[in-house]
């Protein structure tokens, strides 16, 4: 799985059409006093069983390791959402591109210590963390997927995989049963409210500020950026946009300090335009499977990637918000 889909590669994010939520979803239960009807939209109630989320990672493992051994995007479709549909979507459609017959590398992933953190909360979408260690990567490192869904009916989807060091994967606050506590979209006790994270993340990476802590998906991201920016007879340009509808919602678990863990998605394109008199370097043969038109004195690059923050609560002392992981992955180009 590229570090560094359902719900595709979006074009343009403002185009992005709203899923529709279930507007009821009732569960009838019998008792011996007769017929109790509970109303899923109302009622708050734990998203899923520790049994059930086991069985939904179990799925979407046996799906990921289908559609990886044949780059077939179809056997997995149904199991992802959101960023890791639109990024591995794209890594499948490359890799079948240039390997119709199948991953002549394929390696089963395999997650093992899972642990899953499920909110209890009302109405829909309902979702919960996995968090386990896997057979690739860093040794040791966690990986964490938000799975989500929209109806009872419909399968559990991961929509947000990250993958951090087990000591930044902080301790989430739970209520006396043991279940986890959500975080609203617009809840003003945090920093930065989850669903403006996303355009906060993108206006940072433009123009800085004090926002977001120094890191390796801040400070030193940006400083990469000017890095590239200007080199001889080459040219780059950065636009970054918020994702934030669907799939794409950004969704967040309160953590026993009083703040939370978001994951957030973006989208961005990277425009390299040649100067007059060059050429466009040869691009690998995945972005040349992704790219359409003909690469002449420019290509643009456009690029999926989900975040993990920790915000903390406003007022805090600890203002500003740390990006703990990214990861993002090509998802379409088009030469000029």
């Amino acid at each position: 799985m590229r570090r560094d889909r359902t719900d595709r590669s979006p074009r343009r994010p403002r185009r992005l059409g709203r899923l529709a939520l279930a507007a009821t979803t009732v569960t009838t239960l019998w008792a011996a006093s007769g017929c109790v009807v509970v109303h899923g939209e109302r009622e708050v109630v734990p998203a899923t069983t520790r049994a059930d989320a086991a069985r939904a990672l179990a799925g979407f493992t046996a799906a990921y390791n289908k559609a990886d051994a044949t780059y077939d995007r179809s056997k997995d479709a149904d199991r992802v959402s959101g960023p890791l549909a639109a990024i591995d979507g794209a890594r499948l459609k490359a890799g079948h591109l240039g390997n119709p017959g199948g991953n002549p590398a394929h390696s089963a992933l395999t997650f093992d210590d899972a642990r899953f953190s499920i909110p209890a909360k009302a109405g829909w979408p309902r979702w919960f963390v996995a968090d386990a260690t896997a057979n690739k990567g860093v040794p040791g490192s966690r990986w964490l997927l938000v799975f989500t869904r929209d109806t009872v009916r419909e399968p559990w989807q991961a929509a947000y995989l990250t993958v951090l060091g087990a000591g930044d994967v902080p301790k989430f606050a739970t209520d006396s049963a043991g279940w986890a506590q959500p975080v609203a979209a617009d809840d003003p006790a945090l920093a930065i409210e989850p669903r403006r994270l996303g355009r906060s993340y993108a206006d940072y990476l433009r123009s800085g500020g004090e926002t977001f802590a120094a890191g390796v998906h801040t400070s030193q991201w940006r400083a990469q950026r000017e890095k590239y920016a200007s080199r001889p007879g080459l040219a780059r340009q950065y636009i970054d946009e918020p994702l934030s509808s669907g799939g794409y919602a950004p969704v967040g678990l309160r953590t026993a300090d009083g703040g939370a863990l978001v994951f957030f998605a973006t989208h961005r394109f990277e425009k390299e335009t040649a100067a007059a008199g060059t050429e466009i370097p040869s691009p690998g043969a995945d972005v040349q499977a992704l790219t359409t038109g003909e690469i002449g004195q420019s290509l643009t690059l456009e690029f999926v990637s989900n975040q993990v923050a920790l915000d903390p609560p406003k007022g805090s002392g600890r203002g500003q918000v740390s990006v703990l992981g990214r990861v993002e992955g090509l998802t379409g180009a088009k030469g000029e």
